[in-house]
């Protein structure tokens, strides 16, 4: 769904070189032949003399994220280091994580650039907030730091499987989605950079959730350092954080590469161990209770750090899930009553004639009840793609886990899907729990404008199987009529129109709920 970006090289150009172009680098200034108007700087890695900057694609007309290479054209190892990076960078254009923006294009000495300029990055902008502002009101609670860092670390774990290495070990590089994931915003490893940094990277970015603090190499303008102590080794989050637990505070100060409380020093070296941690204490509460002895539960809002408001999106689709319970019981009840009570008038009858009746008599009627909707339960989940990769295949469960707040989306397009786009559909199939007439599903889903159809799998999926039904999704529940004759076993969730936020069109559904009635 994505196309490998190309590297262009402009000729040398005749302007006269300059000792650097981060004074003329200001809003408004335009790069690569007018394409990329700069908007607001986001940060600087002074490691390699890079500005980190959200710029707008005049040609596409959508907000980017460009790493600009700074430097003397003259300087031999200053060209060698930038050149470097780009290839590291165009290498990792292939390579599709939710935990990492795309890189877009690379582009080198473009002539009419500032003369500094020795290459640009350019990746999709992540919306969100910076991980530094994040952190400005203080450290997070351990649970949600935990879930925060999920996707770039396995983001970590999947690149370096493709032998790919990210860059993931400065702040400003790293933003926070709306949605709550960390994310790798600015791609272009440095040209020395090891597997090893990103997991240091790691390493340090929980530290900063935990504690507030930078622990690895000089730490940002603005950002307090991490302690050390008498012995000169980093103290770890537990000791600046009681509340934090002993494994997360562990991890952290391990893929530092320092020693932890017990004196061992390493033993994580790969995103997975990282991630292990993370997954465990995602769902973390503190030890401690409030008044009622109820444990103070986490709120998933990253950008509170009060009391957490109920989770009225939970609580919606549990009431819901009640009320259609309730519902189907006082119709079944009501009907077994009908038929009880239809028993003793016929034998009441039959008793006060005296009579026996044999055969077929016309007057009875025979007619069963329909049969009456309840909830099916979805049991496996696999992506569909009309053409093209599918997306985000490892979240599908997420359409039926029963949790509103975990999802599954699509990948940022730059074209809304239809004939002549990149796709025309894209979605999941569900198998159920059992063969069943079905009634009518429930989306749940902020994507308001999307467009969904649901489709009957009788062989393999398509878009000629039979069509269930449609409609525009709004923001939250979205209850979907189905006119269905025949039971079905497997069903299609398939998205024909995606939601437009800023340049990009992109889709996210929460939750799926399916009723029927058993075949």
């Amino acid at each position: 769904m994505t196309s490998k970006p190309t590297e262009r090289i402009a000729a040398d150009s005749d302007e006269p070189e300059a000792d650097s172009s981060a004074e003329q680098l200001t809003p408004g200034r335009v790069l690569d032949h007018g394409r990329y108007r700069l908007l607001s700087k986001v940060g600087s890695d002074e490691r390699c003399n890079a500005e980190l900057w959200r710029a707008k694609d005049g040609v596409l007309g959508r907000d980017v994220a460009l790493t600009i290479l700074i430097g003397d054209r003259a300087d031999a190892q200053a060209a060698t280091n930038a050149r470097r990076t780009l290839e590291r960078a165009m290498h990792a254009s292939t390579f599709n994580h939710v935990g990492v923006a795309r890189v877009l294009d690379v582009v080198t000495q473009s002539a009419g650039d500032p003369p500094g300029v020795l290459g640009l990055v350019i990746a999709e902008w992540t919306h969100g907030t910076d991980l530094l502002d994040l952190v400005a009101e203080g450290p997070l609670p351990p649970g949600t730091a935990a879930r925060l860092m999920q996707p770039l670390a396995a983001a970590v774990e999947s690149a370096h499987h493709a032998g790919l290495v990210l860059g993931a070990d400065h702040p400003q590089r790293i933003r926070v989605t709306p949605e709550g994931e960390v994310r790798m915003a600015f791609p272009g490893p440095l040209s020395h950079a090891s597997s090893s940094d990103d997991v240091r990277g790691l390493g340090a970015a929980l530290y900063l959730l935990l504690t507030g603090r930078w622990a690895l190499g000089d730490t940002p303008e603005g950002l307090p350092s991490a302690p050390t102590g008498p012995d000169g080794n980093l103290v770890a989050p537990r000791t600046l954080r009681p509340t934090v637990p002993m494994e997360l505070s562990t991890v952290a100060v391990r893929a530092l590469g320092n020693p932890d409380s017990t004196g061992t020093t390493g033993g994580v070296r790969t995103g997975a161990a990282v991630l292990r941690v993370l997954e465990q204490y995602a769902t973390y509460e503190p030890a401690n209770t409030l008044s009622n002895g109820a444990p103070p539960a986490e709120s998933n809002e990253v950008w509170r750090r009060d009391d957490p408001k109920p989770d009225q999106a939970k609580r919606r689709k549990l009431a819901i899930s009640v009320g259609v319970l309730a519902v189907a019981t006082i119709l079944v009840i009501g009907w077994i009553a009908v038929g009880v009570i239809g028993i003793f008038t016929e034998s009441n009858q039959s008793s006060g004639s005296g009579t026996v009746i044999e055969g077929n008599n016309p007057g009875t009627n025979t007619q069963q009840p329909p049969p009456q909707a309840a909830p099916v339960r979805v049991t496996e989940g696999t992506s569909f793609t009309a053409q093209g990769d599918p997306d985000a295949p490892a979240r599908i469960n997420n359409l039926f886990d029963g949790d509103p707040g975990t999802y599954w989306s699509t990948f940022g397009y730059f074209q809304q899907l239809g004939p002549g786009g990149i796709n025309t559909a894209t979605g999941a199939v569900l198998t159920l729990e059992r063969p069943s007439v079905l009634q009518q599903i429930v989306i749940n889903s902020p994507s308001a404008g999307s467009k969904v159809e649901i489709r009957q799998v009788d062989g393999s999926p398509s878009m000629n199987s039979k069509l269930l039904g449609s409609a525009v999704l709004a923001a939250g529940d979205t209850p979907i009529k189905l006119e269905a004759v025949s039971p079905s076993s497997k069903i299609m969730v398939v998205l024909t129109q995606l939601s437009q936020k800023g340049g990009e069109f992109s889709s996210q559904i929460n939750e799926v709920t399916v009723t029927g009635s058993v075949a």
